[in-house]
């Protein structure tokens, strides 16, 4: 195997037996004990023949081929039955081939079923020594980070109790908290983070976005935005065949066309063009005039550049070096805080920091979504130009930024805020605050696509034509 190849399927098959009936099950087993035992050959071959006519071969997987590269993140999607699990429970080795292999090069971090890994009885504390050394790890090794997996896990005082006394969401908190410190080389995770909430949601995105950088992630989830936003290859299983593979848009694409098609494309909408019939055009809503003063017909370009904070928002520090940045704020026009909305409010965005030196910083946020995908944010970079630098007798320094919320489509968004200054080599991160505040839109009006736009005015005018 290549060193670049860390797992590699080739002709991969997995066959269960099932019987019509109990007596079929107890039937096989005495043939085929009976054909270990018969002297001839030939009537041992017909024996052996009987034994597997009385078993019903169900082959979850069939003829499976691909390789994975190092550093690559591979979704795996398919139907309910398609053989998802099967083909991670393989290449995790909790599961063997009836036919092919599988090479996989590196440790491996599986999170799979629902507490695999787990003894009821023990409590947190116990498992994470118990999985730990079911992934590689010393006693040694798991005593000098059993203090930051606690960390991680963030269960409190439940991790010293019995893990059948566990919620969904702590088992989901303690086996990614584990799988998060073994040093793997390979991740693979089985839609396990559907059960988490939106603070620990948006912790386990923040490292696997930095887990990426450096290992292999195996992916399995219904999510198809989830599927695009992190992987970079999407593997499609139908009914255990390998269907398609190769980028995450394509192939999610092909998935719901045929998925569609299966259902005979039963409310699925088709536009038609017919131009011996109709004439049709959308005319665009024009701005208000109030828009029309600030932004001039030719704004795009009169308006110079905008400087900005040039950082990426998935390689923001995971620690604070700094407890710069002292609160965070989102309140309504009426001043009330914000925890949920529909989209359209008008918010402002408080972000008190504590300066520690005669130049003004510049204040910064992102706001994301479950999969930590940053959807918009904004700085204070081109405000400090207009207004300058403060006093440098001022120990505090509030930025405020006043927005409308877009319309966002059901779910919990993050607030990440930070704090810069400018250095030699770019931007320089004195503080920041991931989920600093969260909050819920309960919006239906977004149609497609990430956000929605209020739309304050549509026409359609159809006209017919000879």
């Amino acid at each position: 195997m290549s060193s670049d190849v860390v797992i590699r399927a080739a002709s991969l098959a997995k066959g269960f037996e099932s019987y019509r009936k109990p007596s079929d099950r107890l039937k096989r087993s005495v043939l085929s004990l009976l054909s270990g035992l018969a002297p001839v050959p030939a009537l041992r071959e017909s024996l052996r023949r009987r034994a597997q006519a009385c078993a019903r071969m169900f082959w979850a997987l069939k003829d499976v081929d691909f390789e994975i590269t190092r550093g690559e993140t591979v979704g795996i999607i398919g139907r309910n039955g398609s053989g998802k699990s099967t083909l991670l429970q393989i290449i995790c080795g909790t599961l063997a081939p009836t036919n092919g292999a599988v090479e996989t090069r590196g440790r491996i971090a599986a999170l799979l079923e629902l507490g695999s890994g787990f003894d009821a009885e023990y409590s947190g504390r116990e498992n994470i020594y118990i999985n730990g050394q079911l992934h590689g790890l010393t006693r040694e090794q798991i005593d000098s980070r059993v203090d930051d997996i606690i960390a991680f896990a963030d269960i409190g005082h439940f991790i010293d109790q019995p893990v059948k006394t566990y919620s969904s969401g702590m088992f989901v908190r303690l086996a990614f908290a584990v799988i998060a410190h073994v040093d793997a080389d390979i991740l693979v995770i089985d839609e396990a983070l559907a059960v988490g909430d939106a603070f620990f949601t948006q912790k386990c995105m923040r490292f696997l976005r930095r887990f990426q950088q450096t290992g292999t992630v195996l992916f399995v989830s219904h999510d198809s935005s989830a599927i695009r936003s992190l992987c970079d290859r999407v593997i499609w299983l139908d009914r255990g065949v390998m269907r398609e593979s190769g980028s995450a848009k394509t192939v999610c694409m092909s998935y719901f066309e045929a998925f569609y098609r299966k259902r005979g494309d039963d409310g699925v909408p088709r536009v038609e063009s017919d131009t011996k019939k109709f004439d049709a055009s959308v005319i665009s809503n024009e701005p208000r005039a109030d828009q029309r003063s600030r932004f001039p017909h030719n704004a795009l370009e009169v308006l110079p550049p905008l400087p900005s904070i040039d950082l990426d928002p998935h390689e923001l520090p995971a620690q604070r070096d700094a407890m710069l940045i002292e609160s965070a704020t989102l309140t309504n026009t009426k001043g009330s805080a914000v925890t949920w909305v529909t989209g359209g409010e008008r918010v402002s965005l408080r972000i008190r920091i504590r300066r520690t030196g005669s130049d003004t910083p510049h204040v910064a946020f992102f706001v994301k979504d479950r999969l930590g995908q940053p959807l918009f944010g904004d700085d204070s970079v081109f405000a400090l130009r207009q207004t300058g630098s403060s006093s440098p007798n001022v120990s505090h320094i509030v930025a405020e930024f006043r927005f409308d919320m877009p319309v966002l489509p059901p779910g919990d968004y993050a607030f990440t805020v930070l704090v810069t200054a400018p250095s030699d080599s770019g931007t320089r991160v004195l503080d920041c605050v991931h989920d600093a505040i969260i909050v819920k839109s309960e919006s239906a009006r977004v149609a497609t696509g990430l956000v929605g736009v209020p739309m304050n005015r549509i026409e359609l005018f159809v006209r017919e034509t000879a």
